[in-house]
């Protein structure tokens, strides 16, 4: 199943089923985990609704989507993941004043020797912020910025998000 098309759904509720959210894809699942490895400057938009046990995340790549894009991956963007994954949601039955939201990564992993390039990861996080505060959707947690890269797990059942940075420990948003 194409994590990319938003409106396709995971295993039936009860499954212990891992679904990896890759680079600019979006996934809605009511069953298993969620789960996007290995963030550097990337973000993970995790939003769950507790009253259906619904899940989704979006992986998002870069803040804005340039004109020329098709549409063709609205999770790489963080101006098209955010209303995305909120249709995605909406058509799941999700209402999104029950939402709550994590945000993880945007790290600043990417270097050059004697210089830094651009801060991908920060510029990441504030465009999921703006797009998210245009939804009205407010944050409950996150695991942002820094210098290490984190893996990050959304739980279907429970709405329980568990970070773990490189060589850190996991911990529970």
């Amino acid at each position: 199943m194409s994590a990319q098309r938003a409106t396709e759904w995971s295993a039936a509720p009860g499954s212990t089923e891992t679904i990896a959210v890759g680079l600019g894809q979006l996934h809605v699942t009511r069953a298993g985990e969620l789960v996007a490895y290995s963030l550097g400057s990337c973000v993970a938009i995790c939003l769950y609704d507790p009253v259906l046990r619904v899940a989704g995340m979006a992986h998002v790549v870069l803040p804005s989507a340039p004109a020329s894009d098709s549409g063709a991956s609205p999770g790489k963007y963080a101006d098209t993941a955010v209303p995305a994954l909120l249709g995605a949601l909406r058509a799941a039955g999700a209402m999104p004043l029950r939402l709550r939201c994590h945000l993880v990564g945007g790290a600043a992993v990417l270097a050059l020797a004697g210089g830094a390039l651009p801060d991908i990861g920060a510029r990441n996080v504030e465009a999921v912020r703006v797009a998210l505060e245009r939804a009205r959707i407010a944050i409950a947690g996150e695991a942002t910025g820094g210098r290490q890269g984190r893996t990050v797990r959304l739980e279907a059942a429970t709405g329980r998000v568990r970070v773990r940075a490189v060589l850190g420990p996991e911990v529970e948003l």
